[in-house]
């Protein structure tokens, strides 16, 4: 009950420090939704087999511009389907759902193409190891809050719509448990995204 309550205060903090910013640049603030393919893996130091899995994100975000009009900070919120799949037994996959929250910082080119990066705090929801219909939950297992990197590319045309891919390194151990070793997630993300007030600048 603890960790449980420890991991709620930890995602009303970053969600109330999210609001806060959007609040203060609210005038300079283009709100958006977003949506795509993840294709998510686990990086152990002890050699396992597990191989790239295919999951899903959606969420919220904020593109705030700075006064320089060519830089601007993107924080984002939003739930992501990430894990891996064993190569040599198709029917045993780990699943696990973030909770994201990064703040990007963009550089934005005239012709509406940006580069993004920056820190991402990933709040665990859920983990379970499935074996053909069979799960089992493994969330105690795993940390509550994780640290990534997400570096990524993306365009936005001139009536709101845009696309984005990036990579999330995890620079983050996730397990906490005394066996498995160190593990990283790694995510490739592909999203559309719509930002209901836009401009390419």
């Amino acid at each position: 009950m603890n960790l449980k309550n420890t991991s709620m205060k930890k995602i009303i903090v970053f969600a109330a420090t999210f609001f806060l910013l959007l609040n203060a640049k609210a005038q300079d603030a283009h709100f958006g939704i977003k949506a795509g393919l993840n294709a998510s893996s686990l990086d152990y130091n002890n050699n396992s087999d597990m191989q790239t899995k295919i999951g899903f994100n959606a969420g919220l975000l904020a593109h705030i511009h700075t006064s320089s009009k060519m830089w601007a900070f993107q924080p984002e919120l939003y739930y992501s389907s990430e894990g891996a799949k064993s190569k040599s037994n198709s029917n045993v996959s780990t699943d696990l759902g973030y909770l994201n929250l990064p703040v990007l910082v963009q550089y934005m080119f005239d012709n509406g193409f940006r580069i993004e990066a920056g820190p991402q705090v990933g709040f665990l929801m859920n983990a379970k190891t499935k074996v053909g219909n069979n799960s089992t939950d493994i969330k105690n297992n795993l940390k509550s809050a994780v640290f990534s990197i997400p570096l990524g590319l993306g365009y936005v045309t001139t009536n709101g719509l845009g696309f984005d891919a990036r990579y999330n390194f995890g620079i983050s151990n996730i397990n906490k448990s005394t066996y498995g070793g160190t593990v990283h997630s790694n995510v490739f993300q592909f999203d559309v995204f719509y930002q209901f007030s836009s401009t390419k600048k």
